[in-house]
């Protein structure tokens, strides 16, 4: 095997110089040798020669990032792998190609999995920034061999039979130990080729690269002679295509071999005796598939379906009982409660469920401020904040939008802090969510200490469009957060809180629970919300419908009572009790089809 993985570029030595004959004629390469190690010939830098088919190839380029390479040399070095890139025979099933630098650390810049288009690892390359320490070259073989040659990274595994090479480029003495390492990489199967520029210690090259070593180390005396190396390297690699020159008979693929070929199959298929034709593999067939109620089967693979009312659980395999109510699709407004295979559609208190069974009347009409505090840091991601904006809008939609009802101001927040419309600017529902769709996504830091005091010392102020203290109009603040904040909160979360101000911190991903009850008015069962993601925070509407949404209408002109009145607190208490009488009935109602679920699985054991 390891004669198999080390010996298909040398052999390919043998089409080399009818390859360079016909650049030649072409006028694409004056004569002008590079001998490894010693040879220094002169030459100008030249264009790449022309792409060549090398077969399947896994390659790997070591770059050494250390702070002796200037600047200027680093972009040569950068200019010669772009042009390298650009000769192969990239592809999934032909040349993979990644890229790791080293300095004092290892860091992998793209590994062979991650592109099949040469401009997407132009891209990358042009992207690359140095890393400008010391040189730990054998920390980088160790790198390459464990983790930028492993499967999970991209490479084909070893019975496909596809060559591993790597190239390492270094111009100084490694600070670690090379010989080992390298030997325990190139019995692995793996090709080194050892390419030294200017200051490079010739005996590290020798220690590293694979034999024989006039063909594997190379000796460049300054970088923008590093072009010279990969001319010779291309020509290596490039061979005679027998699989497109010859009847090959191969059903699927044929793969180049030195001085042959032989057949491979699409995957979810096995190679027939005659190690021509591809039969299909039926996984399902065979009886090890461990699905509980059905097996579909797949090219190369299968997977487990459930009957009708079920979902598949973690493994993938065994079903459950599908709860109609865990996911976004049900089409409930507020609140959704699972019945076995069906489910029914709630409506918070106070507000009534529509004729489509599924959404409910408007909240009654009421005065609210309301200003929403949007996280637009860099961890968001812009798809992520699109779904914000959404969010956002759905909030909208079940409010009375209006100079007199619900007003609604909206701020956008990251290192800085940005109103996006203030309180009194729109007037209704569909001008606050055409406004919302139009913010333009912020990035960078995450300052919401910073958004708080804007909150508290502008976005309530009557100028920016609220109303009077004396009309006693609720004041909300909604906080919308997916990480840590980068300064202190705590003085204008309390702050807020004083000037009357009712919190509610919503979290997603890696919001931290300890500020978001920092930020939230008590208790904060009722005023924090959470979601591990983006994609299923709709969910936490319910709660926020429920909580924002007024209980009592205040039309426009009514007086306004002040809530340490003797009849107000009489209300307030009517009201709770009220509110308490209603959670026990629906308690009682949820035990008693909790026991109707239970009944209904024992049924079915």
């Amino acid at each position: 095997m390891r004669g198999l993985l080390c010996r298909p570029l040398a052999m390919l030595l043998l089409f080399l110089q009818p390859w360079e004959t016909q650049l030649q004629s072409a006028g694409e390469l004056r004569p002008s040798p590079l001998q490894p190690e010693e040879g220094r010939g002169r030459s100008q830098a030249r264009p790449a020669g022309p792409r060549c088919h090398t077969g399947p190839l896994d390659l790997v380029f070591v770059i050494d990032s250390s702070r002796s390479v200037r600047p200027f040399e680093f972009e040569t070095m950068r200019q010669f792998l772009v042009g390298l890139v650009r000769s192969l025979d990239v592809g999934r099933n032909a040349t993979r190609v990644g890229v790791i630098q080293y300095s004092s650390q290892v860091q992998s810049v793209f590994p062979l999995r991650a592109f099949s288009h040469r401009e997407d690892m132009e891209r990358a390359i042009r992207e690359l920034v140095p890393l400008a320490q010391g040189t730990m070259t054998g920390l980088a073989i160790q790198y390459a061999m464990n983790v930028a040659f492993s499967e999970a990274e991209g490479a084909r595994p070893p019975e496909e039979r596809v060559p591993r090479v790597a190239v390492i480029v270094t111009d100084g003495r490694p600070q670690d130990r090379v010989a080992e390492v390298a030997a325990q990489a190139r019995a692995r199967g793996i090709e080194i080729y050892a390419v030294g520029v200017q200051r490079a210690d010739v005996g590290s090259l020798r220690a590293m690269a694979s034999p024989p070593l006039d063909e594997h180390v190379f000796l460049v005396e300054s970088f923008d002679r590093i072009q010279e190396f990969g001319q010779q390297f291309q020509g290596r690699l490039c061979g005679k295509d027998l699989c497109a020159e010859w009847g090959h008979g191969c059903q699927h693929q044929c793969v180049n071999a030195p001085g042959t070929f032989y057949c491979v199959c699409n995957s979810g298929y096995r190679l027939a005796a005659d190690k021509k034709r591809c039969l299909a593999i039926d996984l399902c067939a065979e009886g090890t598939h461990g699905c509980e109620h059905h097996c579909v089967n797949s090219p190369g693979s299968y997977f487990c379906r459930c009957r009708a009312g079920f979902v598949l659980q973690q493994d993938q395999r065994s079903c459950k009982i599908r709860d109609l109510c865990n996911g976004v699709d049900h089409g409930c407004e507020f609140q959704c409660v699972s019945e076995g295979l069906s489910y029914r559609c709630l409506c918070p208190e106070g507000r009534q469920l529509q004729a489509d069974g599924k959404s409910c009347n408007r909240c009654r009409e009421g005065h609210v401020d309301l200003v929403l505090l949007v996280d637009g840091s860099k961890s968001v991601r812009p798809q992520n904040f699109e779904l914000v904006k959404r969010f956002v809008n759905q909030i909208v939609d079940f409010l009375d939008v209006s100079p007199e009802g619900t007003r609604i101001g909206l701020v956008q927040f990251s290192s800085r802090v940005r109103t996006e419309f203030p309180l009194g600017r729109y007037g209704t529902a569909a001008e606050v969510k055409q406004a919302v769709l139009a913010v333009e996504y912020m990035e960078r830091g995450t300052m919401t200490g910073l958004a708080l005091r804007h909150m508290v010392e502008h976005s309530f102020s009557e100028a920016q469009g609220a109303r009077p203290r004396v009309l006693n109009v609720p004041r909300v603040g909604l906080v919308f957060t997916d990480g840590r904040s980068q300064d202190d909160i705590s003085v204008w979360a309390a702050r807020a809180k004083e000037e009357g101000i009712v919190m509610y911190a919503v979290g997603v991903g890696k919001a931290v629970e300890e500020e978001l009850r920092q930020i939230a008015s008590e208790p904060a069962e009722l005023h924090v919300s959470y979601s591990p993601d983006f994609s299923t925070m709709t969910h936490l509407l319910e709660n926020l419908k429920g909580s924002i949404c007024p209980e009592e209408g205040i039309s426009a002109g009514t007086e306004l009572r002040s809530p340490c009145e003797c009849e107000s607190l009489v209300e307030f208490q009517d009201r709770t009790l009220g509110a308490l009488e209603s959670l026990t009935r629906n308690l009682a109602g949820l035990t008693a089809r909790l026991e109707n679920l239970e009944n209904q699985l024992a049924s079915q054991k």
